[in-house]
């Protein structure tokens, strides 16, 4: 259990990540700020799917140069509760992670180029390797952990508050 737990969390660690770019950092810090919402599937070694839902709360301090996550994800068997900090450097990234359901910890780190985000969590019994893009108000990200029993998550996620549904006004 604490394996599919920790799998999931590098991905909405890599989420907190994305969409810095190395010349707009503090802009961007300040475009994830708020609520964002949404699930996924990950995949096990053996091949089952399970499905996984977000609500994801980014804070920016530092004046845009670090930022606050704190996340709960859920899917039938598992749960989990987050809280990450990263600092930016230029276009390097790195930061810890707290997981308090099964009091697990670590270091996430990465480099973000051109949009792309290429970001590696670690803790006692997990590495994972993230691949994160961010366009508007959405959020996708990919976690690959090839060996561990959870192989793969990955995760869509939108601002809350948006949708395409929103775009036409509401008839009165």
């Amino acid at each position: 259990m604490k394996l599919v737990t920790l799998a999931i969390l590098s991905c909405v660690v890599a989420g907190l990540v994305a969409g810095i770019g190395p010349a707009r950092a503090q802009a961007n810090f300040q475009e994830v700020a708020g609520s964002w919402s949404g699930g996924g599937m990950m995949t096990t070694k053996e091949g089952p799917h399970e499905r996984v839902r977000c609500k994801i709360t980014y804070a920016p301090k530092k004046e845009g140069q670090s930022l606050r996550m704190d996340a709960r994800c859920a899917s039938d068997a598992y749960k989990m509760n987050l809280n990450v900090n990263i600092d930016q450097s230029g276009s390097t990234l790195s930061g810890n992670w707290f997981e308090s359901e099964y009091r697990q910890g670590g270091q996430v780190s990465g480099q973000s180029s051109e949009g792309l985000i290429e970001a590696k969590v670690e803790g006692t019994t997990i590495v994972g390797l993230l691949t994160v893009r961010t366009k508007g108000n959405r959020q996708t990200f990919v976690m690959e952990s090839p060996g561990a029993w959870v192989s793969q998550v990955r995760i869509d996620l939108s601002r809350d508050g948006t949708s395409t549904s929103q775009a036409a006004p509401a008839k009165q």
